[in-house]
């Protein structure tokens, strides 16, 4: 009944987040409590996917504070998908925490949000008092794209600037930019330690065709965190979409909430 109550008070709202550089972000946001949560989707994703409607539905009932947005190319916010690099991404989830979001805050990262919320907390740390990665895919345009393409893909990327790849879930191909490539190793993490330090939380399908789960067991030991538990399961995909992956979120969510809240 209390819990029902905390959600009647949460109020959403949906907006447009003007940036310096005249770029604009996409967002929906429900006011709570803290602390506060922040979902990241993925590569060629966006706001509206099941996972942060779902992390949303649990915010608006728990009457926590919770943002859900686009980052620049994606979804409703401006720009072009094939100008966008993680160093920009990145930046739109510390726009986000800086301009929606008040107090600490959680971060839930979906596939590349996992690697934008380790970005994210980096510049934050004060604010940022736990982290949630979903299928996270730290380092994915080197180890991932990079090191798999051609040798006549690279030369192909180097002279022309981009190559096409065909998407593997039925979609049209895209442009992977020389300068997204250039731009991911500036902010590659899986080669020495990532100094945060609060409790994190790591979800990963054995099944997994687009991200290795292995990456969730090295993210754990390049992490400076003595509080970092895996979840590894056998049965799921890359997406952790299905009904039991979603309730398998939530309750990981639920114990790191409680554990922040408890401090």
């Amino acid at each position: 009944m209390k819990q029902n109550d905390k959600a009647a008070q949460a109020t959403g709202t949906g907006g447009i987040l003007p940036r310096a550089d005249g770029t604009t972000i996409a967002y929906n946001k429900l006011t709570g409590k803290n602390p506060g949560i922040v979902f990241l989707h993925g590569f060629k994703s966006d706001r509206t996917g099941g996972k942060a409607l779902a992390v949303e539905d649990y915010c608006r009932k728990r009457g926590q504070a919770f943002v859900r947005f686009d980052a620049r190319g994606h979804g409703e916010s401006s720009g072009r998908f094939e100008d966008g690099t993680i160093g920009q991404w990145a930046d739109d989830a510390v726009a986000v925490l800086d301009s929606l979001t008040t107090g600490p805050q959680i971060l839930v990262g979906s596939s590349m949000g996992g690697w934008l919320m380790l970005l994210a907390a980096l510049q934050r740390r004060q604010r940022v008092v736990g982290l949630l990665g979903l299928a996270s895919a730290p380092d994915f345009t080197e180890e991932l794209i990079f090191d798999a393409f051609s040798l006549e893909q690279k030369q192909i990327l180097l002279k022309e600037g981009q190559v096409l790849i065909d998407e593997c879930h039925g979609e049209a191909p895209y442009p992977i930019t020389r300068t997204l490539i250039e731009d991911g190793r500036q902010h590659l993490l899986l080669h020495g330690p990532i100094n945060l330090f609060c409790p994190i939380r790591l979800i990963h399908g054995q099944r997994d065709a687009d991200v290795p789960w292995r990456t969730a067991l090295r993210l754990q030991e390049h992490l400076a965190s003595e509080d970092v538990d895996v979840t590894l399961v056998k049965s799921a995909g890359h997406r952790l979409s299905e009904p039991d992956d979603i309730a398998r979120m939530l309750d990981v969510l639920e114990g790191l909430v409680r554990k922040v809240e408890t401090g």
